[in-house]
């Protein structure tokens, strides 16, 4: 029979695929700013591409766009606040009538802009009447809303081929044999740390075949780390040197689960196992008002080290993204002082 933590993986990227409809507006991840530059960009240029069909010279057809978007940029912004406010009932309703909120939203959200302007004589020339504003405000919002949507189901074969890399890069077998040669040699020396090891892998193979769409904190990911590098202490002895430096304050940050432990490994394949006198891998969190900053930094050997294919580092980048879309900030590359290092940045 198959393993059921296998199965449940196999069967969570099924569902990944093959889910008919996008009907939860929570889904749409309307409360991040890479929603609301997409949907500036949108307004703009649709206001702009409308724009030239009356305009008679480039002069005329700038201003007439400035003066547009000086109501539309801060009612999209008002409306992406309204529709992340109201999320929650929205995601209640049918498809349809999500469209329809939205839309509802947009009108409310041009015309609580355009009547001050209008009031005072600053309204654009194309917008005499209540009307125009309204139902360009509806149009657009209805126009972001779908496009999230349609954003969000194309990234599901994305999400899909994410997982299938980070399947690969969670079950080393090289790993595998050496924590259970280490084990052997225990059980008969030490065991009560042999069980100790073989607990520790038990823990890191239950993550690594969980279910990958649970989120999980910074902090459950620095224990994991920590029975991981635990492990491989044991390998390498005194060759190993470790250096934590925590944020307490950074622990409750979400992370794409086992997000951390890979970089890690990394880390300890390129940086301490081919160096003969080995290294320090040094791990450090912040929290910084509302981001948390994670870096994971080792020393780098002289001599030539294992070439890695570079999937580990690929599929935590991609979960990111897809976690956090604009929100996650994720870089990699040697400091000046010559050490490698991998920096993530989170929204709190």
């Amino acid at each position: 029979m198959p393993d059921s933590g296998t199965s449940t993986l196999f069967d969570d990227l099924r569902e990944a695929v093959t889910a008919p409809d996008l009907t939860q507006a929570e889904a749409l991840q309307l409360c991040r700013s890479g929603t609301l530059l997409r949907a500036m960009m949108l307004v703009i240029v649709v206001l702009g591409v409308g724009l030239m069909f009356d305009a008679r010279s480039l002069t005329t057809w700038l201003g007439e766009l400035s003066s547009a978007a000086a109501v539309a940029v801060p009612a999209t912004l008002l409306w992406v606040l309204m529709a992340c406010g109201a999320r929650h009932l929205i995601a209640k309703t049918a498809p349809m009538v999500q469209v329809a909120a939205a839309s509802a939203l947009g009108a409310v959200a041009a015309l609580a802009l355009w009547w001050p302007m209008a009031s005072v004589g600053m309204a654009p020339a194309h917008s005499t009447h209540a009307i125009a504003p309204a139902l360009t405000g509806a149009l657009l919002a209805a126009l972001i809303f779908q496009s999230e949507r349609w954003r969000q189901r194309a990234r599901l074969p994305a999400a899909a081929a994410a997982r299938l890399a980070d399947l690969q890069t969670r079950i080393r077998p090289h790993f595998l044999f050496n924590t259970l040669n280490t084990a052997i040699t225990l059980v008969q020396l030490d065991p009560k740390r042999a069980e100790e090891v073989l607990e520790d892998l038990s823990d890191l193979f239950r993550a690594a075949l969980g279910a990958l769409d649970q989120d999980t904190t910074v902090g459950a990911e620095i224990e994991l780390s920590r029975r991981y590098l635990a492990i491989e202490q044991l390998r390498f002895g005194r060759r190993l040197d470790v250096e934590w430096d925590l944020d307490p304050h950074a622990a409750a940050a979400k992370l794409p689960p086992l997000a951390l432990q890979p970089l890690i490994e990394n880390a300890v394949r390129h940086g301490i196992e081919p160096a003969d006198k080995g290294g320090t891998i040094e791990i450090r969190t912040r929290r910084r008002r509302d981001r948390v900053l994670i870096s994971v930094t080792n020393t780098v050997a002289r001599g030539p080290s294992k070439p890695g294919h570079g999937i580990g580092i690929a599929s935590v980048r991609e979960r990111l993204r897809l976690m956090h879309d604009l929100d996650a900030d994720f870089r990699s590359g040697l400091t000046e002082d010559g050490r490698y290092r991998v920096s993530i940045g989170l929204p709190c």
